[in-house]
């Protein structure tokens, strides 16, 4: 593909207070091990992730002018990701989300939406996307002033550039799913939900009926997260194809996702084969949640193949 331009991550950012390992609600008090800050949101994770990849990326999104806002533009630019698409807001809050996780990796949540839930089309910088080579649109269903037919032009308008387009979404806590998302997926070239969400966006069961009702709405290849059981690709002319998860100790599945969707730009934007890039999608979550926050766990690229390539033999 054209790597004229970088990946442009457009989406919620976050800071993620992590705690673990959480056993019980807290009654008055709990002790745990580790509590740490990180940086969270679904654009910021995937753009952390492509940056430790050597893969150029920028941030499109919006945080308070505060502390938590300092940090995420902070650590952002320290991992060389692009900064000039973040708005800062001195009236609303950074987004911020409190990660208790139990002593398997699974995780409950504690959420204030701040400024990502005031994130309107005016401020998105329309010509950045126009000059990138790929945009991801990640957190769909948790932006309100953009989820729906805003979302949609902004993937039309891209992909009237000539921009390769993703897609990823959150859980739907107004349950409007398909409502939402449906206007977006014709003009989404990979569409990267987890299973359940697409599940809720479908009413299918198997992978492959959700996949194929994702394509017959006009998506134009679906790569279905699993989790432990790695993921299911789907592609109207390339057929369709699951791959096994790679198996590792999990301490932190916060990002995982993220990290994902992330591996499967890499694939797209190095021209791998759809199965060579769902490999290494699977290899960036795994890695991710061998660690505490969404890109602690993460290698660069060529340890990542090392990695992708040592578990599929066996090692």
């Amino acid at each position: 593909m054209d790597k004229a331009g970088p990946v442009v991550c457009l989406g919620i950012m976050v800071a993620d207070l992590v705690a673990r390992p959480v056993t019980s609600f807290p009654r008055p008090l709990t002790l745990v091990e580790e509590m740490s800050l990180h940086t969270g949101g679904c654009a910021v994770n995937a753009a952390v992730a492509l940056a430790k990849l050597g893969i150029p990326a920028e941030v499109i999104g919006k945080v308070g002018l505060d502390a938590l806002g300092d940090f995420l533009v902070g650590e952002l630019a320290r991992n060389g990701v692009g900064t000039e698409g973040v708005v800062r807001d001195a009236r609303r809050g950074t987004s911020a989300t409190m990660v208790l996780v139990n002593p398997e990796g699974e995780r409950g949540f504690l959420h204030f939406l701040g400024a990502n839930a005031s994130f309107s089309p005016a401020e998105v910088d329309l010509a950045r996307i126009r000059r990138a080579a790929i945009l991801h649109v990640a957190g769909a269903l948790v932006l309100p002033e953009l989820d729906g037919p805003p979302l949609a032009r902004i993937l039309a308008d891209a992909k009237s550039a000539g921009v390769v387009t993703f897609l990823d979404t959150v859980w739907d806590a107004s349950d409007r799913w398909m409502e939402l998302i449906g206007p977006l997926l014709p003009s989404t070239d990979y569409f990267v939900p987890s299973i359940a969400e697409a599940r809720r966006l479908t009413g299918g069961e198997s992978p492959s009926e959700i996949a194929r009702a994702l394509l017959d709405r006009g998506a134009g290849t679906v790569a279905l997260k699993m989790a432990e059981e790695g993921c299911f690709v789907a592609d109207a002319r390339r057929g369709e194809f699951h791959v096994p998860a790679l198996k590792v100790e999990v301490v932190d599945s916060t990002g995982a996702g993220d990290a994902f969707a992330a591996g499967f730009i890499a694939g797209v934007w190095d021209g791998w084969p759809l199965v060579t890039a769902a490999r290494f999608a699977n290899a960036m979550g795994a890695l991710c949640v061998t660690a505490m926050g969404a890109s602690t766990g993460l290698r660069t690229l060529a340890e990542t193949v090392a990695f992708m390539e040592g578990r599929t033999a066996g090692i």
